[in-house]
């Protein structure tokens, strides 16, 4: 167990070590963990069910302290696999304003950013793929 990562931790039924994983993850294994669901209008119309979250994604927050409120992701850190919401902060003691980083499985994705060009094609692609499986199967 001294080793930095190793991909067969995953495998493990020990929970220290999927915790190992989880942490010492390198960021391209981590962008996976930030992922969220989609609404389930969005889950029609692309044929998905969950997605990984991008600044400029619109999310409602379905738990804590903050819950029902919706708002346009302004950071994500896949160092800490957190997101922060615009306009979501809390106050400190001194009146300065902080941001409030939300797990992405407390939030769900109301509607996708436009500004990523290749991802709305990979998505409306694989809708497309879903679609015609359907048909084939009538």
């Amino acid at each position: 167990m001294n080793k930095k990562f190793s991909q067969h931790w995953k495998s493990s039924k020990q929970r220290r070590k999927q915790r190992k994983y989880l942490a010492n993850a390198p960021l391209h294994t981590k962008n996976k963990f930030v992922s969220s669901n989609l609404a389930k209008g969005l889950r029609k119309t692309y044929g998905i069910r969950s997605l990984t979250l991008r600044k400029g994604d619109e999310v409602k927050i379905l738990r804590g302290k903050f819950n029902g409120k919706n708002g346009k992701i302004n950071n994500v850190s896949l160092k800490r696999t957190r997101v922060t919401i615009e306009g979501i902060q809390n106050k400190k003691k001194d009146g300065t304003k902080i941001n409030v980083y939300f797990h992405p499985s407390n939030l769900q994705i109301i509607s996708i950013g436009s500004e990523d060009k290749k991802r709305l094609k990979r998505m409306n692609k694989k809708n497309k793929e879903v679609k015609t499986k359907v048909e084939e199967k009538k």
